[in-house]
Parts: C-alpha cells; sequence; structure tokens
C-alpha cells in the first residue's frame, strides 16, 4: 500500500512528509473513511468544514480561544490553536503526544502537518473531502456515496481503459459486398455547381418554416448519414404493418434531396404527416420554425420504438441513465443541470433535465442590465468573463447571451424553494450548466415575446452575433463546479459528481453549419436557412437556392443556429444491430469527420 501511493504521489510531482508516511504506514487509508462522516459542505463554495451543531463554537483545548486557526487532530480530535506563533496549542499537543502529528482545519478541513508547520496533500483525504462536498449535490449522503465509491478503488489507468472506445476501423467491402452495391444503388449525378443533396424545397402554402428546418435537417451531418446508409428503410418500416411514420418520410426526403436531381422538391407528404403527428398545428397559417424542429424531433421518435429520455428520467436517478437510442436523440439530445443554493446553509439541489435544443434570451438593452452581486458566490459568475461591451452597440452576441443563461440568478421572494437542510422555504441562488452536450447543438433565440397581462405579442428585432467556431467548455457543468470547489483536486468520479473528467472522449468545440433565420414581422415573416457546405454558404430561400458570402450570414437575423462537433468519437459499444452495412456517401474529398457510434463516417463534412 505504501509503494502504490509513493508511485502515485510521484506521478503528481509531490513528495509528501515523514509524518504523513509514517501515519499511512500505521493506520492506513481506512481511517479517511471515518473522517469524511466527520465533514460537512461548507458555506462558502469550494469549502469543507468539521461537522458541528448549528450553535456550537470549536474552541482550543489549551486556552478557549475560538477565533483563529484551529486544527482538530486526526487521530483524538482535540482542538488546538496556532497561537502564540511561538508556542502554538496545536503543535504542543503534537509534541507531547507521539503520533498526532496530524491534524485538520476546523473550517477549511485542509490536512495539516503540526511537527512541520505546513499543510500536507494526500490524496485519499482529498478523496474524501470531496465526497462529503459532492453527497449534497447528488441529493444523497456520505454514506451512499462512500458505498459506490471506495477509497481503494481502481488506478486512474483502469479509468481511462474503462471509458476509452475502441480504434475506428474505416469499412471495405468484400468483392461480394461491392457487387451488391453496383446492383443494388443508382450512382448520384454530380453537379459540379452545387455540392451533393443541395435542392430547393416547394413553398406548399406559407410553409417557409417547414422548408427551412428541413433544409438544416437535411445536411445535419451525423443525421444525413445515416438516412444515406439505409439505416431507416422505409420499405421495410412500412412492410410490418402501415402506421404513420416520420422517419419513413425523412427518409423520402433525404433519397429526393439526394437523388442528383435539381428541380424543387415538394415534401407534400412529409406535411401531411406531420399534420397527423401534430393535428393542433394542422393548416396553411404560417408556424413557427422552433415549435416544428421540436414537434418533428419528437414525431421521428414517437415511431423508433425506443423510450423517451424525459420518460426515463427521475429526479432520484442519475444523468447518465438517459441514453435513450433513437436517431433524433442520439444527434440532438443533451442534459441541462440546474443547482439551487440555499442562501442561509448553501444546501445545493440539482436536478438534470433533458434537451435537443437551447433557448437562450436576448441580452438586455444598454441601461437596463443590473450588475449581478452574490454574496454566497463571492460575485463570481462562473469563472467568466460577461460580455457587458455587445451592449453597448445595442446588440447581443451568443456568448453573452450564454452567459445570461449560465450565470447565477437570485430568485425572487414567490419562488422560494425547500431546503432540505434548514426544513423550510428560504430564498435562493439558481445556477444552469451544460452537463452533457449533443453531437448537434441547436440554440434557439428567443425573439418571440408574449405578455399575459397585456394579452400581446411582439418580435424583438435585434441584431445577434454569432461566432462559427464555438468552444462550450466554459458553459459546462465541469467548468462551473469546478469554480465553487475552488484549486481542490477533483479525483472523484466525474459521472457521478458532474465533474469534470481529464478522459472524456466528447469534444466541447463546435462548428457552425446551419442558421434559420426570420424577417419581417410577428404574423407576417418569413423563414430562410443559410446552410455551410464543402466550406462554402448557400440560401436556401424554399425553392431558389443561390451562393452568399460569409459577410451575409453574419448580418443575418438569426434566430435557430446549429452547430456540430468538430470531433466525433467513436465507440464499438454503441453499435446499433443492423444487417446493413455502413454505406459512405461519394464526396469523400470533403472529409473533415471521424466515424461516430452507430453512423458511418461522416466524410461529407460541414
Amino acid at each position: 500500500m505504501g509503494s502504490k501511493h509513493k508511485l502515485r504521489w510521484a506521478a503528481e510531482g509531490y513528495k509528501p512528509c515523514q509524518h504523513l508516511l509514517a501515519y499511512r504506514l500505521k493506520h492506513g487509508a481506512e481511517s479517511f473513511r471515518v473522517l469524511q462522516k466527520c465533514l460537512r459542505a461548507g458555506g462558502t463554495p469550494g469549502r469543507a468544514c468539521i461537522k458541528r451543531e448549528e450553535k456550537e463554537v470549536p474552541r482550543c483545548a489549551s486556552c478557549g480561544r475560538a477565533h483563529g486557526r484551529l486544527y482538530a487532530c486526526l487521530l483524538c480530535a482535540t482542538i488546538g490553536c496556532w497561537s502564540p506563533p511561538e508556542a502554538p496549542h496545536a503543535r504542543l499537543h503534537a509534541q507531547t503526544a507521539p503520533g498526532h502529528d496530524l491534524a485538520v482545519d476546523v473550517d477549511r478541513a485542509e490536512l495539516f502537518c503540526c511537527a512541520c508547520s505546513d499543510q500536507v496533500y494526500d490524496p485519499d483525504f482529498d478523496r474524501a473531502v470531496i465526497g462529503a462536498q459532492s453527497a449534497p449535490l447528488l441529493g444523497g449522503t456520505a454514506k451512499s456515496y462512500e458505498k459506490e465509491h471506495p477509497i481503494n478503488g481502481k488506478d486512474a489507468a483502469d479509468c481511462v481503459k474503462r471509458r476509452r472506445g475502441a480504434e475506428y476501423k474505416p469499412w471495405v467491402p468484400t468483392p461480394g459486398e461491392q457487387l451488391a452495391l453496383r446492383q443494388g444503388s443508382t450512382p448520384l449525378k454530380e453537379d459540379e455547381s452545387l455540392p451533393s443533396g443541395l435542392r430547393g424545397l416547394n413553398n406548399l402554402g406559407n410553409t417557409c418554416f417547414m422548408n427551412s428546418v428541413l433544409q438544416a435537417l437535411l445536411h445535419t451531418p451525423p443525421l444525413r448519414n445515416y438516412f444515406l446508409s439505409d439505416r431507416h428503410n422505409r420499405a421495410i418500416c412500412q412492410r410490418r404493418a402501415p402506421h404513420l411514420c416520420l422517419g419513413c418520410d425523412m427518409d423520402t426526403i433525404f433519397s429526393a434531396a439526394f437523388s442528383g436531381e435539381r428541380t424543387p422538391y415538394s415534401p407534400a407528404q412529409f406535411l401531411y404527416s406531420w399534420w397527423r403527428h401534430a393535428a393542433n398545428l394542422a393548416g396553411y397559417e404560417q408556424q413557427d420554425a422552433h415549435e416544428f424542429f421540436i414537434s418533428t424531433v419528437d414525431g421521428i421518435h414517437a415511431n423508433s420504438g425506443t423510450t423517451s429520455p424525459r420518460a426515463r428520467h427521475s429526479q432520484g436517478g442519475r444523468a447518465g441513465d438517459v441514453d435513450c437510442r433513437c436517431i433524433v436523440h442520439r444527434v440532438f439530445s443533451g442534459l441541462l443541470r440546474s443547482d439551487v443554493t440555499c442562501t442561509v446553509c448553501g444546501f445545493t439541489s440539482t436536478t438534470y433535465d433533458p434537451c435537443v435544443d437551447i433557448s437562450l434570451d436576448l441580452e438586455p438593452d444598454i441601461g437596463t442590465e443590473k450588475l449581478f452581486v452574490d454574496p454566497v458566490l463571492n460575485g463570481e459568475s462562473g469563472g467568466r468573463s460577461s460580455r457587458a461591451a455587445s451592449s453597448a452597440f445595442s446588440a447581443s452576441t451568443l456568448l453573452g447571451c450564454l452567459d445570461r443563461f449560465t450565470r447565477p440568478e437570485r430568485l425572487g421572494a414567490n419562488e422560494k424553494f425547500f431546503c432540505q437542510r434548514c426544513q423550510t422555504r428560504q430564498e435562493s441562488i439558481k445556477q444552469m450548466s451544460v452537463r452533457k452536450l449533443p453531437l448537434v447543438l441547436c440554440f434557439h433565440i428567443k425573439r418571440f415575446e408574449h405578455s399575459s397581462t397585456r394579452n400581446t405579442s411582439r418580435k424583438v428585432d435585434r441584431y445577434v452575433q454569432f461566432p462559427f467556431f464555438l468552444d462550450m467548455l466554459p458553459y459546462l457543468s465541469s467548468s462551473i463546479v469546478r469554480s465553487r470547489h475552488g484549486n481542490r483536486l477533483l479525483s472523484v468520479d466525474s459521472e457521478e459528481t458532474g465533474l469534470p473528467s481529464m478522459h472524456s472522449p466528447f469534444s466541447s468545440e463546435f462548428e457552425l453549419f446551419a442558421v434559420v433565420t426570420h424577417s419581417g414581422k410577428l404574423d407576417s415573416g418569413h423563414y430562410v436557412c443559410f446552410l455551410r457546405l464543402s466550406g462554402r454558404w448557400y440560401k436556401c430561400d424554399d425553392a431558389w437556392v443561390t451562393r452568399v458570402s460569409e459577410d451575409v450570414v453574419r448580418a443575418s437575423q438569426g434566430y435557430m443556429l446549429y452547430y456540430v462537433q468538430k470531433t466525433l468519437s467513436y465507440k464499438a459499444s454503441d453499435l446499433l444491430p443492423s444487417s446493413t452495412p455502413d454505406i459512405l456517401d461519394k464526396n469523400g474529398k470533403h472529409g473533415g469527420y471521424s466515424c461516430v457510434s452507430g453512423l458511418p463516417s461522416m466524410v461529407n463534412g460541414v
């Protein structure tokens, strides 16, 4: 045991003191199990302290001092102060009681060597402290946490091995498979002027909202390659029993769009099926593109034969259990985390909510934004600086909207939540973050405001600056929770705590490939979709498809923004059972993506 921890300390570049080594040799790591039960999360984020009664005041056993640094002996729990400097009582206790050199800071839960007069580091002690802090975040107890995370668990190398996906190997067809492909496939007609799959959609009567979203879905890399590899075969699907299936209708549109024809296509069958699925939205009135997107995702999922993430998710379950296997949720589904912290005792209630898009409020006009100062969180907002400069130009930025979405927000007096520790309703602070990123990230800009008091609605014609490349790392739960825990070493399993994983296979870097815009008024507007294909931007205005510059896209009034991960990982354990081999589309010269679980290579990258 001793040599094992020496190797771990050496790998971390730290040499422990001889008193700590002697303590571990005699008592082992099991003593920290007992210590974890004596700790609790402190009132200040990122800190822990020793448990005590609400009105109990710790005092030095020698002089009765109750202020300043106080240390509790790790063996006998005797409290000693660190004053006077020439003869601190904590050190005197260590000198008079052999083997009692180590102590714990009462208010900070930091390991201290009284003989060396310095803080010392032990990985198992840090694990116990983080476990005590994480227990309320998980809505559990230190006992349940300890049961699921034994101190003597697997080494870091084992954890890396457990998370590592299988090495991606491209599919090379056999001679028999090549013959089957030639006999059962029709070569695509190439058009040098436009990329493959770029085809206009006829307006069937105020259906620009549908056409713009369909264009984005047709060129969503994972979704496109899924349907083009015949993983949803409409003939086989309908052969079992004729039924309403938006997936079959989507497969029909993919076949039409990538058939090589350039004349505009009329998605009448899809519109009819969508009307049957969403009867409340049926008709030729103008509809909201965002509502159509959500409804379409739900419709494709409804006939996939899988369980909805929202139905499978429970308040007491772990976030990692939310894993719907249908194609739309595998592409678009993410997980949001909501932390509500009591301003009195610091207790935090954490909930998780699956989502297929993120709706963002616009930044307020200049002069309306108030500075957020929170004494509980020390005035910090996730460790990120705000983009207040955008308000100076009466414009918003996507990064500013994300800052606004993830920053702490003090809930009003009429929104008090029931604190489990205080056993009463208290004022609280709420903070949102992104627990799990999807393969394709969809942002919905809230441009339509509805007033229930005035019974009126209006559109916000505010310009939003959006980047073509986006890093979501500052908005992840791992980054925000790390800021709460300070510089404490995070050695606890990230899947349980929401803390960062050093070996996460998912990328936080995204690239913009589609923008759905809205121009005009609330009741008489028009939707258009901009697509980035083969490094160029194209404007899809119903049946008309034209090439445009980046400046035109940047100047557009973005309503829905679609980003795809720049690096997509491959895990053999996630492959879908299918008798159909992975058929890659022909434009391999535009390669830019690796393979994702169960989906063919995304060689026609954006």
